[in-house]
């Protein structure tokens, strides 16, 4: 043995060679295991791409995929729902949120269908249903959103006048525009399903506030003197109503009144007519004497006198003291 061979003898250690091949393939699994094993927490789903060509969705949990590039994972939050913000940023959530100082209004003004100006702001809320279609058919997925989300917003607002977008049918556009949004997403195939849409703050711009702020006081006066008359209305034409139907009633209670006393006056008239063709003087002295009784209790002085005389002459002082 040469001496350059005995001193590299000496100065490198000898492995057996089992060895060596052991400690490869220790170090090749562990590598396998640490670019190879994945998880997937609850609230996701994995995608996975095989030289860049989808092959499988993995469901939450343990996982294993081929390492060194060959399979790339991407994890997509299907339970979660994102927002997207419009006319506002919000800088930090809370108590007291704070919101962007920025002017947004090129996004917010929008011309509605009788010619005026509104500011609107409104919030898109959406999770992702189809994550295959959310990272493969759409580039730029939530600028697509946005300028989705405008342009339905713009075309509604579109379709109605001022009052009708600031003060009316706030719950009508968010419900249409929730609808033809997801519509307008679903022909796009971008996997997205929209929660909600809910318009925030709907006002009219800064410059033309006080004049829109005098109409809608005068509106509101008008309100307030209509309801009043229809108050008054209620008050009045009840009253009225009630007072006519009681004096219908009681002209009606009156007529049958009328009506029975004269058919009772004219069944009594028949009967007596009746008994005095029967006997005519009992009859006449008995209608003489039943109209005196009537007639004397009412007089308050009572002369008898003879029908022969020329003068009349008293003979009792028959006040009403005394007759009682």
């Amino acid at each position: 043995m040469s001496e350059f061979e005995e001193l590299k003898s000496k100065a490198l250690p000898s492995f057996s060679r089992n060895r060596v091949i052991t400690v490869i393939v220790i170090v090749i699994v562990l590598i396998l295991f640490a670019t190879g094993l994945y998880t997937v927490n609850p609230e996701e789903v994995g995608v996975i791409q095989r030289f860049g060509k989808y092959t499988d969705t993995t469901q939450p949990g343990l996982h294993f995929k081929i390492p060194f590039g060959v399979d790339v994972l991407t994890k997509v939050k299907v339970t979660h729902v994102f927002k997207e913000e419009f006319g506002f940023r919000t800088i930090q959530p809370g108590i007291k949120t704070r919101y962007s100082s920025r002017d947004f209004s090129g996004e917010s003004l929008m011309l509605t269908g009788d010619l005026n100006i509104a500011d609107l702001e409104w919030i898109v809320q959406y999770r992702i249903n189809d994550p295959v279609k959310y990272l493969f058919h759409v580039r730029k997925i939530e600028e697509t959103i946005r300028d989705a989300s405008e342009a339905v917003i713009r075309q509604i607002v579109g379709d109605r006048s001022v009052d009708e977008v600031i003060v009316l049918t706030r719950k009508e556009i968010n419900d249409l525009c929730e609808l033809k949004l997801q519509a307008l997403l679903i022909e796009y195939k971008t996997g997205i399903e929209i929660v909600t849409v809910n318009l925030q703050n709907v006002n009219p711009p800064e410059k033309v506030k006080p004049a829109f702020n005098d109409v809608n006081s005068a509106k509101q006066e008008k309100e307030r003197i209509v309801n009043e008359a229809w108050q008054h209305y209620n008050q009045v034409i009840p009253n009225a109503e009630g007072k006519a139907k009681q004096t219908i009633q009681e002209a009606e209670g009156y007529a049958i009144n009328r009506i029975n006393r004269a058919q009772g006056d004219a069944e009594r008239f028949t009967q007596i007519f009746q008994e005095y063709r029967k006997a005519k003087d009992v009859t006449r002295k008995r209608l003489y004497l039943e109209t005196m009784q009537e007639i004397i209790p009412t007089v308050e002085r009572l002369y008898i006198i003879d029908e022969d005389m020329q003068g009349i002459l008293p003979l009792m002082n028959l006040d009403k003291e005394v007759m009682k």
